[in-house]
């Protein structure tokens, strides 16, 4: 009795595969473990083999087509059997023509024109995007069907796009780099000389949001986008005075000169708990104690910005997402702190700022994320961050809740530096 082949799950994210070759033909002897064809999934390409022994009596599924989990592509029986019943019965199975998608309502009447849209395929069933790695093929270049127009970087890989037309290759409309939404227009292949401009402004124009959306996070994200690396001297003040409107306003009714207030803010700009917190007499201490209390930093602020292609663009959205859908657990170690404990109590009978183990805690972090700098990422979206400095968030308790100071270029600063820094930060939290 013949047996109907269908088109198997090959993963859990599987809807449909491709067949991508018929390696064997209508009228072909098969054995169990023969392949049949080669499938295309939305994870790769696979080999499909025949359960059954007997003759490929038919099939339902041209190469290059797609079907869904389940459709007939298939039968296999004796030679000459009549599968007609089966055919009639699963005829509905069968896999619909592909069309190209055709707008509701076009502008202008394109069917005249020798020219053929390629747009972004959906590669993969997660697949909402992809990225033009590179293209192969440039405007005025001939092409003919099979020819690989240019990589596509989806989110499982980097893919080639084919063309499935004949001709010149007339226009390219997504640069090497950036990214277009599936079904957005990549390209145009027609007849040399063909006026394609009606297929254009006939088709929504789907890759212009993604790449407004682009370029507002990176104005969001980075002040300025063509610098690649700021430079900041930590310490170094101009000749202007960093204050917040509030904190200017507070000065001016106690009559605090506002040059006199040490800020806390970003880049040592002075805000309204400077100003409240301000003591003269506490200005005057300090002073007469600066070998002490007053630590100067030095060094430079800089890094570097690597871009994430949209594997890591996934895998980052899926981590995220694993947050709240995934259990986490804390790991609780044991550490053998006899010699710290001994070396804190010398070096606190010759220092001139008593050393904390939280002092100690800081700078062991702070060479270890030196020691690991890709640890020292910060996550942009479509880029990551490697910084090349290091600086450590201290969290201090206040009435109010929880502030976290920062000391700056904590690599670089001694035991007694860091116990200084992160006393005078803690009074002013």
């Amino acid at each position: 009795m013949a047996e109907i082949i269908k088109m198997p799950k090959m993963s859990d994210t599987m809807t449909e595969g491709t067949i991508a070759s018929w390696v064997k033909k209508v009228g072909d002897k098969v054995k169990a473990g023969d392949v049949l064809a080669e499938v295309e999934t939305d994870k790769a390409t696979m080999e499909l083999e025949s359960y059954e022994n007997g003759t490929l009596l038919y099939i339902g599924v041209k190469e290059k087509a797609s079907v869904p989990v389940d459709a007939i592509i298939a039968i296999i029986g004796k030679e000459g059997e009549d599968i007609s019943t089966l055919i009639g019965d699963n005829a509905t199975l069968e896999p619909k023509k592909e069309t190209t998608p055709v707008d509701a309502a076009p502008l202008s009447d394109t069917s005249g024109i020798e020219a053929t849209v390629i747009r972004m395929p959906k590669m993969s069933d997660t697949m909402t995007e992809g990225v033009i790695a590179a293209w192969v093929k440039k405007v005025g270049d001939k092409v003919k069907a099979g020819d690989v127009l240019a990589e596509v970087e989806t989110d499982k890989a980097t893919m080639e796009l084919e063309s499935y037309e004949d001709g010149v290759l007339l226009y390219i409309g997504v640069e090497a780099g950036k990214a277009v939404p599936v079904d957005g227009i990549i390209a145009v292949v027609g007849k040399e000389g063909a006026d394609y401009t009606p297929l254009l402004s006939s088709s929504p124009k789907k890759n212009d949001q993604p790449a407004k959306t682009e370029n507002k996070q990176a104005e969001t994200t980075l002040a300025s986008a063509s610098i690649s690396s700021v430079t900041v001297a930590a310490g170094s003040s101009d000749s202007r005075t960093k204050i917040s409107p509030l904190a200017k306003k507070l000065a001016q009714e106690k009559g605090i000169d506002v040059k006199a207030v040490v800020g806390s803010g970003e880049n040592g700009r002075i805000v309204k708990r400077d100003v409240e917190s301000f003591s003269p007499a506490a200005v005057k201490t300090t002073a007469s104690n600066a070998s002490i209390s007053t630590t100067t930093v030095s060094g430079i602020e800089s890094f570097e910005e690597v871009s994430v292609n949209n594997m890591r663009k996934t895998i980052a959205r899926r981590l995220s997402e694993s947050l709240f859908t995934a259990p986490h657990f804390s790991l609780t170690i044991d550490v053998d702190m006899d010699k710290a404990i001994d070396a804190r109590k010398s070096m606190n009978d010759y220092a001139e700022a008593k050393i904390s183990f939280n002092d100690i805690v800081i700078k062991a972090v702070a060479i270890a994320i030196h020691k690991h700098p890709k640890v020292n990422g910060q996550w942009l979206g479509d880029k990551i961050r490697y910084n090349h400095h290091v600086h450590i968030g201290v969290a201090v308790a206040v009435e109010d809740g929880l502030i976290v100071p920062v000391v700056r270029f904590a690599d670089t600063l001694s035991l007694t530096q860091i116990s200084t820094s992160v006393k005078e930060l803690g009074s002013k939290a």
